[in-house]
């Protein structure tokens, strides 16, 4: 989303942006580039000033932060980072309580900042993927035997969507991540979700579940053991 895919582990980004300093010159390169453009007037000359930016069409101030997820809150921009890659690094999703315990905030905080991070991702879900691109499936709602309901639905392991919500996650090594909720787990469902989102001239790696056997037909298609956890 910002370039932290880059990064190979929470450690390396953790060394890289030691303070709220760093992390806002590595914002604004990302954003601007040299070139700081007004998000109140593109066309608009700009100032810099003690307290940020100055837009002279608008009258405006504005910082880096400005109309982007971290606008008008009090969270550190590491903590943001960490929580962006740790939810980028997730294909199959990150619960706000699991979010809350990484960064040491409350889960009220992780809740805020993982729905901000996931509308961002709704404009990230239209992108294309290239290169080589990693799917696989999961299915939100949790095993049977860990609900307090009783009795359990019978029939719900494994594939089922008697009580859990199939999606599908595609990530683009060391770029972008897409995920859809999907009908089922079925071969055409599968196809046509890869189809949509995957370039032609990726190599796709998925696991030998057979609802992907005619992914070789259309790309370069290898397997690969995927051991995520299931999404509570």
């Amino acid at each position: 989303m910002i370039g932290l895919s880059k990064f190979n582990s929470m450690f390396e980004l953790i060394q890289t942006f030691t303070s709220e300093e760093k992390c806002l010159e590595y914002l604004e390169h990302i954003r601007w580039n040299g070139n700081v453009i007004s998000p109140f007037d593109s066309e608009s000359k700009v100032y810099k000033c003690s307290k940020g930016y100055y837009c002279k069409n608008t009258n405006k101030m504005f910082n880096v932060k400005t109309k982007t997820i971290f606008e008008n809150t009090k969270i550190p921009l590491q903590k943001w980072f960490i929580a962006i890659w740790l939810i980028t690094s997730h294909k199959k999703g990150i619960s706000s309580l699991q979010l809350s315990r990484d960064i040491n905030v409350t889960q009220k905080t992780g809740w805020f900042m993982l729905q901000r991070i996931r509308k961002c991702f709704e404009i990230e879900n239209q992108h294309k993927l290239f290169n080589i691109v990693e799917v696989d499936e999961t299915y939100i709602g949790g095993k049977e035997r860990n609900k307090n309901i009783k009795p359990n639905k019978q029939g719900t392991q494994g594939r089922s969507t008697k009580s859990k919500i199939p999606v599908i996650g595609m990530i683009e090594r060391k770029g972008k991540i897409v995920s859809h909720i999907i009908e089922n787990a079925k071969s055409e469902t599968l196809t046509s979700s890869i189809i949509r989102v995957v370039d032609k001239s990726s190599k796709v790696y998925t696991d030998e579940w057979k609802g992907y056997c005619k992914i070789h037909t259309l790309y370069e298609h290898k397997f690969v053991k995927l051991s995520f956890p299931e999404n509570g």
